[in-house]
C-alpha cells in the first residue's frame, strides 16, 4: 500500500500522517458526469476514505466526450453504477457508495452531515444553493464548480466561510448549461481537477486554506483570475428556501410554473398553474400570511417568481426544483 501512495507521501505537505488523513476521510460528491469524473478519479487514486456518489442520470453518448469514466457499452446504465464498478477497480482499499437518487434538501442534509467535505460537480444551480444552505447550517466545507463552453470557476464554501449565497445572492437571469452552450472536456477535466484539489487541501489541512477562495479560468484566453471572499456579508433578508416535495402541505399555496408541454399533471393537487409574466396577477387574492411554494424545474422560474412576489409583500415563499424527477417517477412505475 505504500508503493501506491509513494509519490504523495514523499511530499512534506503530505507524508504518513497525511495519508491518514485522506484514509480516515469521507466525502460527498453530487454529481457524476464532466466535473464529477476527474474528482472522483483522483480523490480515489488518492486513497480518500470514504466517497458517497449522489446522481440520478444515466450515461448518454453526448457524456463520452467529457466524462473518461464511462465507455460506450456503458449508455444507458446509472452513472453511479458504473462509477461505483470503475472507482472500486481503480482503487479497492477505498469504500465507494452510489445513490441514484435526485438530490433534494431533505436528503441534502443528512448527506451532508455524514461527510467531511462536500463537492457540488451537479451542474444543477438549485443543487448548488441546496447543498450551500445545508453545509452552512453543517459548518461544512463546500467545493463547488462550474464550466460552460471554455471558462469555468472553482471555490471553497462554509464551515467558516462565507456561503454560496453570499458571493452569488442571486441566481442569473439566464442560465446555460453544457447541453445548450457546450463544453469542451478538456475545460471540465481542468476544473474537476481544481476542485479535487481544493478537496485534498482541505483534508491535508494545507496552508493557506482554500476556503474563502474562488479561482476563474478563461481557457480561450489561457487566463486565471480569482479572488478572496472571505470578508463577503452574507446575502441581507432570509432568502426563500429550497425545499423537497415531501416539505408541502395542504395549506400550502402551490404555483406550478411548469406549462402543459413539460408537465400534464404536477404532482401537487392545490397547484394552480402560472408564468413568470403571470404570477403577479395571479397571486392577488393570495393572503401574505399563507407560504407560497414555486416549482418549476431548474429553481430558475421559482426564484425569479418569488422576486416578483416578494416586491409585492409576500415574505412566506419557498421553491422547489423539480428537475427530471416526473420522468424518473414515471420511469420506475
Amino acid at each position: 500500500m505504500t508503493t501506491r501512495y509513494a509519490r504523495q507521501i514523499v511530499l512534506p505537505e503530505v507524508g504518513e500522517t497525511g495519508q491518514a488523513k485522506l484514509a480516515s476521510s469521507s466525502v460527498l460528491v453530487v454529481g457524476a458526469g464532466g466535473l464529477g469524473c476527474p474528482v472522483l478519479q483522483y480523490l480515489t487514486a488518492a486513497g480518500v476514505g470514504r466517497l458517497t456518489l449522489v446522481d440520478h442520470d444515466r450515461v448518454d453518448e453526448s457524456n463520452l466526450h467529457r466524462q473518461p469514466l464511462y465507455r460506450k457499452t456503458d449508455i444507458g446504465q446509472l452513472k453511479v453504477e458504473v462509477a461505483q464498478t470503475a472507482l472500486k477497480a481503480l482503487n479497492p482499499s477505498v469504500i465507494v457508495d452510489a445513490l441514484a437518487i435526485y438530490l433534494d434538501p431533505a436528503a441534502a442534509q443528512g448527506l451532508v452531515r455524514g461527510a467531511d467535505v462536500i463537492v457540488d460537480a451537479a451542474d444543477s444551480i438549485a443543487v448548488t444553493y441546496i447543498l450551500s444552505d445545508a453545509c452552512k447550517a453543517a459548518c461544512k466545507p463546500l467545493v463547488s464548480a462550474s464550466c460552460v463552453g471554455l471558462k469555468g470557476y472553482v471555490g471553497a464554501f462554509c464551515a467558516g466561510a462565507p456561503s454560496y449565497r453570499s458571493v452569488f445572492p442571486d441566481i442569473p437571469q439566464n442560465l446555460g448549461n453544457c447541453a445548450t452552450l457546450g463544453v469542451l472536456g478538456s475545460v471540465a477535466g481542468m476544473l474537476g481537477g481544481l476542485q479535487a484539489q481544493m478537496v485534498l487541501a482541505l483534508i491535508l489541512g494545507l496552508d493557506p486554506s482554500p476556503l474563502g477562495q474562488l479561482i476563474s479560468v478563461d481557457l480561450q484566453k489561457l487566463e486565471f483570475g480569482g479572488f478572496s471572499f472571505l470578508d463577503a456579508p452574507e446575502a441581507p433578508g432570509s432568502a426563500p428556501p429550497f425545499i423537497a416535495q415531501s416539505d408541502v402541505t395542504a395549506n400550502d399555496i402551490v404555483f406550478e410554473l411548469r406549462s402543459l408541454a413539460e408537465v400534464s399533471v404536477s404532482p401537487f393537487p392545490q397547484a394552480r398553474r402560472a408564468t413568470i409574466d403571470t404570477i403577479v396577477e395571479q397571486s392577488r387574492d393570495v393572503s401574505q400570511l399563507s407560504r407560497v411554494v414555486l416549482c418549476c424545474r431548474s429553481g430558475s422560474r421559482a426564484w425569479r417568481a418569488a422576486d416578483l412576489l416578494r416586491d409585492q409583500g409576500h415574505q412566506k415563499l419557498a421553491l422547489i426544483a423539480m428537475g427530471d424527477i416526473d420522468e424518473l417517477c414515471s420511469q420506475s412505475v
